[in-house]
């Protein structure tokens, strides 16, 4: 009988998806080039590019999301520059200041939301705020959104036309963290170009590992022209494999078959039924509606202390600014995966109940 799972703390904690861990023992086989001359650093071209119908798509692998994103934004933006971005981003929050040191001291410049999504007005006035400054400000260059949110929220396609559309008007490029892209595909129902280039998006980072990868994301360039200098970056950041068909066939493994798909259907379907059983506890609320894999809920204190008594992992959150809850009542994050089941949920809820 399987274990019940009672880490709900990240996606990262789960196992490998089996399929990517056949796709590894397949590759481990024989001598093949090294440094990406391999049969599945190839293939995994030609899967990108069907998967977004983007025929000209220029596909890197890389090893963690932090390298994916600060790597991107470096071919985006120069040393003075600044990246747009939602004050909860993982680039601002959680990655060591390695956007701004891959970009040589590009600037991050935060903007204030509820919901982790920004605003094409706020974006607007705070652009023609920093150019009525001049030269004492770092000047704008790019905007970096995450799909989905840190908040567990979902871009709809309208919303990330408007920023791409934004981004257009205002001369700067637009970069896309995909760490749980698949989660907000399911989410959105559409194809991935829809909601990447077609939509405006310049860059994307897809993310692989918090949805069954070992160590697998990968930089997908869709504008001509941007990839220039990438291969370089990515070398000079150590994130260039030798034995690169290992990265090539998680991200082949990952994309082929719907794989990608399913476990981000499995995990989204787990976090609506994690939801669904917490909203009917006394004292419970959400601070978002759950799109993705991600519950933000809040929860009387005595029935946090049961669950954390009980051995169930998850993190105490914090209220976005602007948000206020009831005193005895606390924000937790409780994040779902491909290998969360039913009965882990209702364990759960069986034990905040």
């Amino acid at each position: 009988m399987k274990p019940i799972r009672k880490n709900f703390g990240s996606d990262n904690v789960g196992p490998i998806s089996p399929a990517i861990l056949d796709a590894l023992v397949a590759a481990n086989q024989g001598t093949v080039p090294s440094y990406g001359g391999d049969p599945w650093t190839a293939r995994l071209q030609e899967v990108v590019r069907d998967a977004f119908e983007a025929p000209e798509a220029e596909v890197f692998a890389v090893a963690t999301g932090t390298a994916a994103n600060a790597l991107a934004l470096s071919a985006l933006v120069p040393p003075y520059g600044g990246v747009y971005c939602d004050q909860s981003a993982h680039i601002e929050n959680d990655e060591c200041g390695a956007p701004e040191f891959f970009t040589g001291g590009a600037k991050l410049l935060t903007l204030p939301s509820l919901d982790g999504k920004l605003s094409p007005a706020v974006l607007r006035a705070n652009l023609q705020a920093s150019r009525a400054i001049g030269v004492h400000k770092s000047r704008p260059t790019a905007i970096s959104i995450t799909q989905a949110t840190e908040w567990g929220t979902t871009y709809s396609l309208e919303q990330v036309r408007e920023i791409g559309d934004t981004a257009r008007e205002l001369g700067l490029s637009l970069h896309m963290d995909g760490a749980r892209f698949a989660n907000a595909l399911v989410t959105l129902g559409c194809t991935p170009a829809d909601v990447t280039w077609r939509a405006g998006v310049d860059v994307l980072s897809l993310g692989a590992t918090k949805n069954g990868a070992m160590a697998a994301e990968a930089v997908v360039f869709f504008r001509p022209g941007l990839s220039e200098e990438f291969a370089r970056r990515r070398k000079r950041a150590g994130h260039l494999w030798s034995k690169a068909r290992y990265l090539s066939a998680q991200l082949v493994a990952y994309l082929q078959d719907g794989l990608w798909l399913d476990n981000a259907r499995q995990a989204n379907a787990m976090a609506t039924r994690l939801a669904d059983g917490l909203l009917r506890l006394e004292g419970a609320s959400l601070l978002h509606p759950v799109q993705s894999n991600e519950v933000f809920a809040v929860l009387p204190e005595p029935v946090i202390a049961r669950l954390e008594v009980q051995g169930f992992l998850f993190y105490r959150w914090y209220l976005p600014q602007g948000l206020e809850v009831d005193p005895g009542r606390l924000p937790i994050r409780l994040v779902t995966g491909l290998d969360t089941e039913a009965a882990d949920v209702d364990a759960l809820l069986a034990a905040a109940g």
